[in-house]
């Protein structure tokens, strides 16, 4: 294997980190609901790094009554198929005025060598149970996970649902406590600006994204050294919000991931939505 075939294995290693930001990066519930959530959404997105198309992040989520149910798979091919990566999320759990709450979450992803997955369980005080394939004990350079880590956190996929409170004002500011079944961090949102959406088909929806930085902030289950000088610019990651108020949810238009060989960029190519009225929104580029 060349050294430049290497290196790109190496960079896209670390495309389990990429996969857990998409699936997490907006949430954190800022008021009471004055809409229903919609009964469904449907999403699809395609990812690029480095200008070139590498894959696609496909996403569901479902709500009845005082439950939900979501189920997330990405799938990236680079390096001229020399390297894959197929990522598998779900989660459910209660979801109220205040946000969701999760029960159960489980991460199953596999390349050409190998097959992990992580599995989660809660109660109201946070992770209850963890369990993990191939179980590996911990890196002695890590730093330890522990019980309060683990309380009061979302899992990537109830993350993602808990995007449906935030405010135009209040989209942005936030900081978000995760867990992912290995590593505990937050994300720490601050407000960039404003853009305008320009749709070949109209929606009918606002047509400005509200566009926050995103600083990754590792809390426990890494090794320091890994943050030394990472490849991921993990202080200057976005996320671009597009509200649908009809819908009363915020959906995430864009996020970019920099590093030092490119940006990881995951946009949008069509939203569909069931408001929980049984109207039917269309988002398309």
């Amino acid at each position: 294997m060349d050294n430049s075939t290497a290196g790109g294995r190496r960079r896209f290693a670390g495309s389990s980190v990429l996969a857990a930001l998409i699936a997490a990066l907006v949430v954190g519930p800022a008021t009471a609901r004055d809409v229903a959530w919609p009964n469904q959404v449907n999403a699809r997105y395609r990812l690029t790094f480095n200008g070139f198309d590498v894959g696609v992040y496909n996403f569901t989520s479902n709500y009845s009554g005082d439950t939900y149910s979501a189920t997330g798979k990405t799938e990236i091919s680079a390096l001229f198929g020399a390297f894959k990566w197929t990522g598998t999320f779900t989660g459910s759990g209660a979801v109220d005025k205040s946000g969701p709450r999760p029960v159960a979450y489980q991460m199953s992803y596999k390349t050409k060598k190998k097959l992990t997955s992580v599995t989660l369980g809660f109660d109201p005080a946070g992770v209850k149970t963890i369990a993990l394939v191939p179980n590996k004990p911990l890196n002695p350079e890590a730093i330890k996970v522990t019980p309060d880590n683990l309380k009061n956190v979302f899992d990537p996929i109830s993350a993602t649902l808990a995007i449906s409170n935030a405010t135009g004002s209040d989209a942005c500011n936030r900081t978000i406590p995760i867990f992912d079944g290995k590593a505990r961090f937050d994300l720490r949102l601050s407000f960039k600006g404003h853009e305008t959406v320009k749709e070949e088909r109209p929606s009918g929806q606002p047509k400005e994204l509200t566009v926050c930085r995103v600083k990754y902030v590792p809390i426990a289950g890494h090794k320091p050294k890994d943050f030394d000088k990472p490849w991921i610019d993990y202080d200057h990651i976005e996320i671009a919000l597009r509200a649908i108020p009809s819908a009363g949810i915020y959906v995430p238009y864009r996020i970019s991931v920099p590093s030092t060989v490119g940006p990881a960029v995951m946009t949008a190519e069509q939203i569909n939505i069931i408001a929980a009225d049984n109207a039917q929104i269309a988002l398309r580029r």
